[in-house]
C-alpha cells in the first residue's frame, strides 16, 4: 500500500504513543510505501529527513503539489515534473503581477513552482485577483483562512497524487490520503480512501462530510491514521496491533553509561579472557564509577571482543562487587573485525581527521558507514535493555553518535544525555562529513548535550542550523568561566538551549577536570621522589622544556621539533642548557595512517641533535612509548617550561596534570599552551601560543625561559586555583546536575 500523508498537523503530530506505533509499523512493514504531501518546499522538508525518529518517504510531492521528488535520490520524478514546469509562468512573472497590491504579503518560507502570500479572507475573495491569476496561468488556493497560493493550472496536492500512482502503476484501492487543512481537500476529493484526521480544519469536514470513502477521525494526527488503518482493513484485522507492542521491555538501571570501553581491562591468557584494573591515565572512568559508589542502581554499556563460534558470551559481568555491589557491566559482542573497522579504522581515519579541522586527510567509506550504523544499533539495543523506565542515559563521544537515534526509537521514555569528549569543528568542516544529517539528527534526539568548552556547543549549534530550523532558547555570558577574547576558542556568550520544532535540546559547556588525588598519591610515592631526584642529577643544572603527547599529526609534533631547532639557533647562548624531552605515546600498531609522521619526527629528532649535540648534552631527548603514570609525574615535578602545542584539541588534560604535580609542590613551572587546545579557554595563567606560527611557538618558549620567577609562580597559582576547585567530580556533578534542571527554567536565561 501507499500512504501519502500530509505533514504538519497530520504525520507530525498526535499523542507520542500514536506516533511511536504509526512510524515503527511504517518502518516494520516493507510493503507500506510513504509519501510526504506538503506544502512546503524540498528545502524545508529536508529537516524531517534528517529525523532519525522519522520514517523516511519513498517519494516527496512538496510545494502543495508542485514538485515531485524520489525520496531516496532527492530527484525530480520525470516525466511528471516536465509537465508541470512547463505550467509555470515563473516567480517573477507573478511577483511582478502583484506588485500594486500592498496588502498581500510574500511569505518568507522557501518556495518553488508556487508562489504563497499570506492573505485575510477578504483580499482572497477579490475578483481581481481571479483575474490575475487566469492571465498568467495559474489556480489560486486559499487555505486556513491565511494562505494564499498561486500555482501552475491544473496542480495540487490531489492532482499530482493521481499522476504519481499511475505513473507507479499502483492500485489505486491500496492507497491512503490523510489531511487536516483546506490544502489537503484536493487528496481527498480524487476518488482514493482518505483521512480527515481529529482536529482537522473545520471547513475541510464541512466539504468532505458527504465523502463515503473519507473518515472522519476523531484522534488527531498519526492516531487518526491509524483509525483509518483499522477503518479501511490495511494491514489486515490483526496487523497493526501487532506492531504497536513497546519496542523494548524496560531494564531495571537507573543511569546506564554507554562508553566505547569497560570500566576494567580484559586480555587473553592461556585462551582465557583475563580482567584487571584499567593502566590508562584516564580519569573519566574513575569518576564514572563514582556515581554508583551510593548504591544506585546502574548499568555500563560498552562492547567486548567475541568471535562468532567461540562459544558462550557473558553478556553481563560485576564491575567491582564490593565497591559497586548494583553496578552490572552490559557487554555488547563484536569481533575483532568490526571493532577494527568501527574504532581504530573508521572513526579515527574519518571522523577524527574532520573532528580537529584535518578533513583533507579524511576518508569516508559507505562500507565502514553500515558498520559504524550496526556497532551503534547493537550498543543502542543494549542500552534498551538495560535501562528502567524513565531512566538516565549518559553516552560518551564521537563513537556512539548514532546511538540517540536507535535509543530514542526503540524507548522514547528515557532522558538521554551526550557528551562530545572531542573536539568539535565549525560548520564549513564538519559539513564535508557525507552522514552530517543523520549523525546531527541523531544528536538532536539527546535531552542535554555537553562539550568542553563554549566554542564547541557554538560549532555544534551551527552545524545543526544547517540541518533542522533551530529557534535559540537560551543564551549566557561565558565569563567570568572561560576566556572571551584572549585567544583562538574564546567567546562572549553561549547558547544553552535550542528547540527544533519537534523538541527542546539544552546544551553546555563542561571542561573535564583532573583527579588530584592520582596526582598527589604519586607525588607522595618514594618511587616517585626517587625518580625526581634521578632526573635532578641527570639534568645538572640544564633547563626543562617539557612536552608529552600521543603521537598524532593534530598534537602539532612536528611543528614543535622546528620551532626548537630555531630556538636553538636563534639563541646560541641557549645551546647546553636546555633540553626538550618528548615523551610521544605510540599508536595502535594497526594505525597505518601514522607510520609516515613518526618517520618525519624521528627524521626532525635525528638533524636537531646531530646539528647542535655537543660532548654530555642533547638538545632532545625522545621517547617514542608509554610511560607509567608515576614515571611521567616525575617528569612534570622537573619541568621548567611545559610546552603543549597542539594544532587543535578538545581540552588537554596533560596541560592540567603538568599544573596540578606544580601546585602540588608549590613549583613555578610556566605552562604554554597553544590557544587552538580547549584548555586554553579556561586556564587563565597560561601563556598561549599559535601553534600554527613557527615564529609566535619559538618567542613564546623563550619568553617562559626568561620569565621571572615571581611570575611564573603567580601564574601557576592561579592556574592551579583553577584545575584544584574545577576537578574531574566537580565535572561529573555539574554535568548530571544540568541534565536533572527544570525543563521551565530554560526560557528564563534568554
Amino acid at each position: 500500500m501507499l500512504l501519502a500523508t500530509d505533514l504538519d498537523g497530520t504525520f507530525l503530530a498526535g499523542d507520542p504513543q500514536d506516533r511511536l506505533s504509526l512510524y515503527q509499523t511504517i518502518t516494520a512493514h516493507p510493503d507500506i510505501q510513504l509519501a510526504y504531501v506538503t506544502g512546503r518546499s524540498l528545502e524545508a522538508v529536508l529537516p524531517l529527513l534528517a529525523d532519525p525518529t522519522l520514517p523516511q518517504p519513498d517519494y516527496i510531492i512538496a510545494d502543495v503539489g508542485a514538485s515531485l521528488y524520489h525520496g531516496e535520490t532527492l530527484q525530480p520524478i520525470q516525466p511528471l515534473q516536465h509537465d508541470i514546469d512547463a505550467r509555470w509562468p515563473g516567480e517573477s512573472q507573478i511577483a511582478g503581477a502583484l506588485a500594486g497590491l500592498p496588502d498581500l504579503q510574500r511569505q518568507d518560507v522557501p518556495q518553488a513552482r508556487r508562489c504563497s502570500y499570506f492573505c485575510t479572507p477578504e483580499r482572497a475573495a477579490d475578483p481581481a485577483l481571479k483575474v490575475i491569476a487566469e492571465r498568467l496561468g495559474c489556480d489560486l488556493l486559499y487555505s486556513a483562512g491565511r494562505y494564499l497560493d498561486f500555482l501552475p493550472r491544473g496542480v495540487n496536492k490531489g492532482s499530482s497524487l493521481l499522476r504519481l500512482v499511475e505513473h507507479l502503476g499502483l492500485d489505486p484501492e491500496q492507497v491512503l490520503v490523510a489531511g487536516d487543512t483546506l490544502n489537503d481537500l484536493s487528496m481527498l476529493t480524487c476518488g482514493l480512501k482518505g483521512v480527515c484526521v481529529g482536529q482537522a480544519e473545520e471547513s475541510l469536514l464541512e466539504h468532505t462530510r458527504h465523502c463515503t470513502r473519507v473518515l472522519h477521525a476523531d484522534s488527531p494526527g498519526c492516531g487518526g491514521i491509524i483509525q483509518a488503518f483499522a477503518h479501511f482493513g490495511f494491514l489486515g484485522v490483526h496487523g497493526f496491533a501487532a506492531e504497536t507492542r513497546r519496542a523494548t521491555e524496560p531494564g531495571h538501571a537507573e543511569l546506564v553509561i554507554v562508553y566505547h570501553r569497560l570500566p576494567y581491562e580484559e586480555y587473553r591468557e592461556h585462551g582465557q579472557v583475563q580482567r584487571r584494573r584499567p593502566s590508562s591515565p584516564n580519569g573519566i572512568i574513575p569518576t564514572l564509577l563514582s556515581f554508583f559508589a551510593d548504591g544506585r542502581k546502574g548499568s555500563w554499556v560498552a562492547w567486548a571482543e567475541h568471535e562468532e563460534g567461540e562459544g558462550f558470551f557473558e553478556s553481563h559481568t560485576t564491575v567491582d562487587a564490593e565497591r559497586y555491589p548494583r553496578l552490572t557491566a552490559a557487554r555488547v559482542p563484536l569481533c575483532k573485525e568490526d571493532i577494527d573497522t568501527f574504532y581504530k579504522r573508521f572513526s579515527k581515519e574519518a571522523f577524527w581527521p574532520t573532528l580537529h579541522t584535518f578533513w583533507e586527510r579524511a576518508a569516508f567509506n559507505e562500507d565502514d558507514w553500515q558498520v559504524f550504523l550496526r556497532v551503534n544499533r547493537a550498543f543502542a539495543e543494549r542500552t534498551a535493555l538495560e535501562a528502567a523506565e524513565g531512566a538516565t542515559v549518559w553516552l560518551h563521544d564521537y563513537n556512539l553518535w548514532m546511538v540517540p537515534a536507535y535509543l530514542r526509537e526503540l524507548r522514547p521514555d528515557l532522558k538521554l544525555a551526550f557528551f562530545h569528549h572531542t573536539h568539535f569543528p565549525s560548520a564549513d568542516v564538519f559539513n564535508v562529513v557525507p552522514w552530517r544529517r543523520q549523525i546531527v539528527g541523531s544528536l538532536l534526539q539527546c535531552d542535554y548535550i555537553g562539550f568542553h568548552i563554549p566554542r564547541q556547543v557554538e560549532n555544534f549549534v551551527d552545524v545543526a542550523r544547517g540541518v533542522a530550523p533551530l529557534e535559540v532558547l537560551g543564551q549566557q555570558n561565558c565569563a567570568p568561566r572561560f576566556v572571551t577574547y584572549g585567544c583562538a576558542v574564546g567567546l562572549e556568550r553561549v547558547t544553552t538551549a535550542i528547540d527544533t520544532g519537534m523538541r527542546q535540546v539544552r546544551l553546555g559547556a563542561h571542561p573535564v577536570g583532573l583527579d588530584l588525588d592520582r596526582v598527589r598519591n604519586a607525588l607522595a610515592s618514594p618511587s616517585v621522589q626517587n625518580q625526581i631526584e634521578h632526573l635532578r642529577c641527570e639534568l645538572n643544572g640544564v633547563r626543562l622544556v617539557l612536552a608529552v603527547e600521543r603521537l598524532d599529526y593534530t598534537k602539532g609534533v612536528l611543528e614543535k621539533l622546528r620551532a626548537f631547532e630555531r630556538l636553538l639557533a636563534d639563541n646560541p647562548e641557549l645551546q647546553g642548557r636546555i633540553t626538550l624531552a618528548t615523551i610521544c605515546v605510540p599508536a595502535a600498531r594497526e594505525m597505518t595512517v601514522y607510520d609516515e609522521l613518526q618517520g618525519q619526527i624521528e627524521q626532525a629528532v635525528g638533524r636537531i641533535n646531530g646539528r647542535f649535540a655537543r660532548v654530555g648534552w642533547t638538545p632532545v631527548q625522545f621517547f617514542f612509548r608509554s610511560l607509567p603514570f608515576e614515571e611521567v609525574v616525575a617528569w612534570y615535578a622537573m619541568a621548567d617550561v611545559m610546552w603543549i602545542t597542539p594544532l587543535r584539541d578538545g581540552l588537554n588534560l596533560v596541560a592540567k596534570e603538568f599544573v596540578a604535580t606544580q601546585g602540588l609542590q608549590d613549583g613555578s613551572g610556566v605552562l604554554v599552551l597553544s590557544e587552538f587546545a580547549g584548555a586554553a579557554a579556561e586556564l587563565k595563567g597560561a601563556l598561549l601560543t599559535n601553534p600554527h606560527d613557527i615564529a609566535d611557538l619559538v618567542q613564546n618558549c623563550h619568553l617562559a625561559l626568561n620569565l621571572p620567577k615571581s611570575e611564573a609562580r603567580a601564574r601557576l597559582r592561579e592556574l592551579f586555583d583553577i584545575v584544584a576547585f574545577n576537578d574531574i567530580r566537580r565535572w561529573g556533578d555539574e554535568f548530571l546536575g544540568a541534565l536533572e534542571e527544570p525543563r521551565m527554567d530554560i526560557r528564563a536565561i534568554a
